[in-house]
């Protein structure tokens, strides 16, 4: 298990890039890195929802804030050579199932054709680097089972946002297998890996069609919320969770406490607890009763795009090999999602609300590192 003190030193003074930055998690994730002391280099379309997490919180003073577009490879790679980084957390993608059923080749070519162009400015520069390419939980062939999927069960997808994320992984097993091979890691100098995470919540997230958003905006204007597929089942985790991974992920690959990286480039599940693995509707009334009011209402389509019912993830690899493991159950990550957009909702100026979002990431950092 990692130390506080070894992420530090992992981060610390070392140039990061984290393509989709102005995202959910990417803002999340660059606020982290900017508090282990890392120059941070974010690369991302401008937010695409109003309000947006990035602007809620003055992400754009906490890094060097890049507009681009992960398939314009030019630029991309002229942007790669200039941050000459030590770490890259590739986030950026279409990360919406619904949306893939409108914008079916957006979809392919963002995110397939995306993580193509970083892994090939990488490839390129030929820079010494550790790249943490980060997926998705359905990038399984989901069967609709009740056990975990493990990292070596197989891609697949019946959506074509599911399927590009299956496909995203292959690209990645392709890259390692052709040009980063782990075994000679002393001759290119880049460590590899993907990284898998379930259901993310937390404050910030304005997504449309995504389940926390659209009941919290339900919420605020005291309507009762929408909802569709009560019934599925999904492992919600807070976002600081998989952001804890990754960066643990990334500091194996950097050869954090003196650690030989080769083993760790390959693929990773981060996913909650069983017990946090709960029906869509479960969560719903944990939000409402944490907010204090409100109700919901079944809205499913009988012809509406089709959706997994079931999901699990399997995390015992990260569990023992990279010794991370969850560490707020459902009820902490429920409050403290809620206390986020209660403070949003309440107008708390953007200083203010920086300084809540840090507090949560103390707060859960010194659950899972220890300081």
């Amino acid at each position: 298990m990692l130390s506080l003190g070894d992420i530090r030193a992992a981060y610390s003074g070392r140039r990061v890039l984290v393509t989709g930055h102005t995202g959910f998690k990417g803002s999340w994730l660059v606020l982290w890195l900017s508090e282990l002391g890392a120059s941070v280099t974010g690369y991302a379309l401008a937010p695409l929802t109003e309000p947006a997490v990035f602007d809620d919180i003055g992400i754009a003073e906490r890094c060097r804030h890049v507009i681009g577009d992960v398939r314009d490879g030019d630029h991309l790679s002229r942007i790669i050579g200039e941050t000459n980084p030590d770490v890259v957390f590739h986030l950026a993608a279409q990360s919406l199932v619904r949306a893939s059923y409108e914008q079916p080749l957006e979809t392919l070519s963002t995110n397939v054709m995306g993580t193509a162009q970083v892994l090939e400015a990488v490839r390129q520069h030929q820079r010494a680097c550790a790249v943490v390419v980060v997926t998705s939980d359905k990038c399984y062939e989901n069967r609709e089972w009740v056990y975990g999927y493990r990292e070596s069960d197989p891609m697949g997808g019946h959506d074509v946002y599911s399927m590009s994320k299956g496909a995203t992984e292959l690209l990645v097993n392709s890259y390692r297998r052709s040009f980063f091979e782990p075994d000679r890691l002393s001759e290119h100098g880049v460590a590899l890996a993907s990284a898998r995470a379930g259901n993310v919540i937390g404050g910030g997230d304005w997504a449309k069609d995504r389940l926390v958003p659209d009941v919290m905006r339900a919420l605020c204007v005291g309507r009762r919320a929408a909802i569709r597929n009560a019934r599925s089942v999904r492992p919600w985790q807070h976002v600081l969770e998989p952001l804890s991974g990754y960066l643990v992920l990334g500091a194996r690959l950097s050869g954090a406490a003196a650690h030989d990286p080769a083993p760790f480039c390959t693929a990773w599940n981060f996913g909650p607890a069983i017990e946090n693995t709960q029906p869509v509707a479960q969560l719903v009334d944990a939000l409402i009763e944490a907010w204090g009011e409100g109700g919901w209402e079944d809205a499913s389509e009988s012809e509406s795009p089709h959706e997994a019912g079931m999901l699990r993830l399997a995390i015992e690899k990260a569990c023992t090999q990279l010794g991370w493991t969850p560490r707020w159950g459902l009820p902490e990550t429920v409050q403290h999602t809620a206390a986020w957009y209660r403070a949003h909702h309440d107008g708390l100026r953007a200083t203010a609300l920086r300084e809540l979002t840090l507090k949560q990431i103390r707060d859960y950092s010194a659950a899972q590192f220890g300081g």
